[in-house]
């Protein structure tokens, strides 16, 4: 097995640098706080979390890993940047999250330790971070008992989202920290269909998110033109 770790060091560094800001609403992170209710009443409107075993990739400070534990789910949130999970592990223990628990390890890692060991895996905003995403995809698939379902949320790759999601948000709306994202990086959907394939997972529902700069407002769509969510399960 290669013992090469799947993560830009460039990437860590960026996200690191940042980690005190992660529950800060007024923050740059601040349009995670606003999409997460969002992607979870999606999450909970496929697969009832509550009771479940659930797995957060690449969690960073907890945003979705804590309101998943919030709705009664059992959940392990994994990441690589030591200091976010430091905040997330503050966090949890400031507002008293029950069922959370967080680690410092590949998805990959894990996936070699605990295969099966999940009933819902998320990995949300976070494939258009590491260099090899379709790796990150089939560790999402060994985790996942068969029948459970996997949640993937990225952005397109494409002349609108580089508008949008860069230009926009990074540039013009200051929604973003420049250079949080890297055009090249950037999934298309029929790429990460033909991720999950390989994987043996199969694509359920596709959703778009939208924000509207006039009323500050993030909001569910079928416009998968920039953000978008997969919705997966493992065949049993």
């Amino acid at each position: 097995m290669s013992t090469i770790l799947n993560a830009d060091p460039a990437e860590l560094a960026k996200f690191s640098e940042l980690a005190h800001r992660w529950w800060d609403m007024d923050s740059e992170f601040r349009p995670l706080h606003m999409i997460n209710p969002l992607r979870l009443d999606w999450i909970q409107s496929l697969c009832p979390i509550a009771g479940l075993r659930a797995l957060d990739v690449g969690c960073g400070g907890g945003i979705l890993a804590d309101s998943m534990a919030r709705k009664g789910a059992d959940v392990t949130g994994i990441d690589l940047s030591t200091k976010a999970l430091k905040v997330a592990q503050l966090h949890a223990l400031e507002a008293e999250t029950p069922r959370i628990a967080y680690r410092e390890i590949s998805a990959e890692a894990l996936a070699a330790e605990a295969p099966g060991s999940f009933d819902v895996v998320t990995c949300m905003e976070m494939l258009e971070h590491v260099p090899d995403p379709a790796s990150v995809v089939r560790a999402c698939s060994d985790l996942v008992k068969p029948g459970g379902w996997v949640f993937f949320s990225t952005l397109n790759r494409n002349p609108k989202s580089f508008l949008f999601a860069i230009l926009g948000a990074e540039y013009i709306l200051n929604l973003l920290p420049r250079g949080t994202h890297e055009y090249a990086k950037m999934i298309r959907p029929s790429e990460l269909a033909s991720y999950c394939r390989q994987a043996e997972l199969d694509v359920q529902q596709t959703s778009g998110m939208e924000y509207n700069p006039l009323t500050k407002r993030y909001s569910m769509s079928a416009d998968t033109g920039v953000n978008y969510l997969f919705a997966t399960r493992k065949p049993i």
